[in-house]
């Protein structure tokens, strides 16, 4: 529905702006009905290029992937229209028609599908009941996920296992429905229709057999791969005489697209502390009237290379924040679980001021200076303190080949919500896996994350 809206939108600017193509005695109305006609033909070719199955087939679905595919589609599209009025007598589509629709199709397919995604994933009609086959420390992992994200469409309906372990706080009220053996008959009783393959203690046959059912019960399957700390989207299947492998290539950054990353910080940190430099006044104003103390907070981070930089952020603590540090160490939401990270929600130093601040992370603008003086990156991994680093050591350390980023795979997926150890895990995957489209679509998906609206349907 989203692409024919769009398209019959992008028809009638068209018609709007150029007024009718068609020949002599052949009226608008006619020219309408031709349009309306190969609108099927538009939704076949969008078809045979996948841009229906990524919502069933993938929870993080998000329009950003569909973008390449929806730009060889409208461009092939219009490009069949050009031949094919080219060797019909009845409509004469102009070069400069067909730009124009190009043009804005690829505007607004994309504005629409983005609409129509955030409308349909707040919809009950849309969840997919989900089974997490695995209740070990990976599956209970991949079930706190799927509750963080809501916007994925799961709903989580419980775990299979024979020999479960005992079950993260955060997931108490999520049932154990019973032994891999019974797969068929909850599937059924229970209207699953997505299954997600987790780590068991049953062995390989078990999995074979639980992929076999989820075949024959028509459920859409996801397998958390082996080795899936270093599977990235670089990973591409192809086969050995019939055997599939996992193909996982070096990590190699080129000088060339070290330079286009850098010409890109440039650019969007010019043009940020320009056009967000109204905003940047009235909230130094209004910290200098909260509070006394500093506008600017500084602090030590390590960066590229290990070396260490000063980074600049609005302060939104009071004044005396480090001195008064021990005074509220107990209530770290960390304290009992992972001594490396500092997190005290509704922290009493931070101002009020500060509070809406952090909010909407406004109080991160001023690393904008810190990304054109080539110290952070607009995307990157996150920029530890040296408490932090000490604890990073063998192959956490390739985070640092890049730059830290002022936002990143952390900052989109839950930032402090993350656990240390999962933190370093997305950056290595940054790291290794990185392409400039990827940093793209990791800018486009901040905005959304950080005012806490839908995810994944940017």
């Amino acid at each position: 529905m989203a692409d024919v809206w769009s398209l019959g939108f992008t028809f009638a600017i068209v018609h709007m702006i150029l007024g009718t193509s068609s020949r002599q005695g052949f009226s608008s109305g006619q020219e309408l009905i031709l349009f309306l006609l190969s609108v099927p033909c538009w939704l076949a070719l969008a078809g045979l290029y996948g841009l229906y199955e990524g919502d069933r087939l993938r929870a993080d679905t998000t329009t950003l992937d569909d973008f390449w595919p929806l730009f060889h589609a409208v461009t092939v599209g219009v490009w069949l229209t050009f031949v094919a009025s080219r060797l019909t007598n009845h409509v004469h589509a102009s070069e400069r028609r067909l730009i124009l629709f190009w043009f804005l199709a690829l505007v607004i397919l994309p504005l629409g599908r983005v609409i129509m995604r955030v409308f349909i994933r707040s919809r009950v009609a849309f969840l997919q009941r989900t089974l997490i086959v695995g209740a070990g420390l990976v599956g209970q992992e991949i079930a706190r996920k799927i509750r963080r994200n809501p916007s994925y469409g799961l709903e989580l309906a419980g775990f299979v296992d024979n020999d479960p372990l005992p079950l993260h706080p955060e997931l108490a009220d999520i049932p154990v429905l019973g032994t891999t053996d019974d797969l068929s008959v909850i599937v059924r009783s229970y209207g699953i229709e997505h299954v997600m393959l987790a780590f068991t203690g049953d062995g390989h046959d078990a999995g074979l057999d639980v992929v076999r059912a989820c075949n024959d019960l028509d459920v859409e399957l996801d397998i958390v791969p082996r080795l899936f700390e270093v599977v990235g989207s670089k990973a591409q299947f192809h086969s050995l005489q019939g055997t599939p492998l996992l193909g996982l290539s070096p990590p190699v950054l080129s000088t060339s697209h070290r330079i286009a990353k850098r010409a890109i910080d440039i650019l969007g940190a010019t043009f940020g502390l320009i056009v967000l430099s109204p905003l940047l006044a009235v909230v130094a104003i209004s910290i200098r009237l909260n509070s006394k103390g500093p506008v600017l907070f500084r602090q030590e981070r390590i960066g590229r290379g290990q070396q260490p930089f000063t980074i600049l952020k609005f302060r939104t603590m009071v004044a005396d924040a480090e001195d008064r540090k021990s005074e509220v160490a107990h209530l770290n939401a960390h304290l009992s679980t992972d001594a490396r990270m500092f997190k005290i929600p509704e922290d009493p130093r931070i101002t009020s001021v500060g509070r809406v601040l952090r909010r909407y992370s406004i109080d991160e603008l001023p690393q904008l200076w810190n990304v054109l003086r080539g110290q952070m990156s607009l995307v990157g991994p996150r920029p530890l303190i040296p408490h932090e680093h000490q604890y990073v050591n063998d192959w956490g350390l390739r985070r640092l080949d890049l730059t830290p980023g002022l936002t990143g795979l952390w900052q989109v997926f839950g930032r402090s919500e993350i656990p240390f150890a999962e933190m370093l895990v997305l950056d290595y995957l940054y790291v290794t896996n990185w392409t400039l489209w990827g940093d793209i679509k990791l800018v486009a998906r901040t905005i959304p994350a950080l005012m806490g609206r839908t995810r994944g349907a940017a």
